[in-house]
């Protein structure tokens, strides 16, 4: 894939995440609703993943930080699926509103590519847009 959309896309990338952090920052309310019980200190943990998503962000846009930033996004969406799973299966309300698995089902399958996403952004795999000899 070309250098421009490769470019674009981490942008896109590094803004999600770094809305995201943010969010958790200011608004950590929905994110404590769908952590797990068996996470320990949750109001820590939620804080500490938002500052995680900004680092990575910021870390994806400085040439240097961008490997390392991508592998640790790419860890930290694997490391915050359970949350996701427990978000669903708990049918967890936020706002006193609940959402069916027309949000679940995709949410929980786009984890996956979120991961990939993360590694390609930071230059970690070139995967599958790597050219064959």
């Amino acid at each position: 894939m070309n250098a421009p959309v490769r470019t674009a896309l981490r942008w896109l990338l590094a803004l999600a995440y770094g809305y995201a952090g943010w969010a958790h920052l200011t608004r950590p309310a929905p994110f404590l609703a769908i952590t797990p019980p068996w996470v320990p200190q949750p109001e820590l943990v939620v804080a500490a993943t938002g500052v995680a998503e900004i680092a990575g962000a910021i870390g994806l846009l400085i040439p240097a930080t961008r490997k390392a930033a991508g592998w640790g996004l790419a860890l930290y969406a694997l490391f915050v699926w359970p949350a996701n799973f427990h978000h669903a299966l708990a049918n967890v309300a936020i706002g006193g509103e609940t959402l069916g698995w027309w949000y679940h089902g995709p949410r929980l399958a786009a984890q996956p590519l979120i991961i990939w996403w993360a590694l390609w952004a930071g230059g970690a795999t070139d995967w599958p847009f790597r050219r064959r000899p």
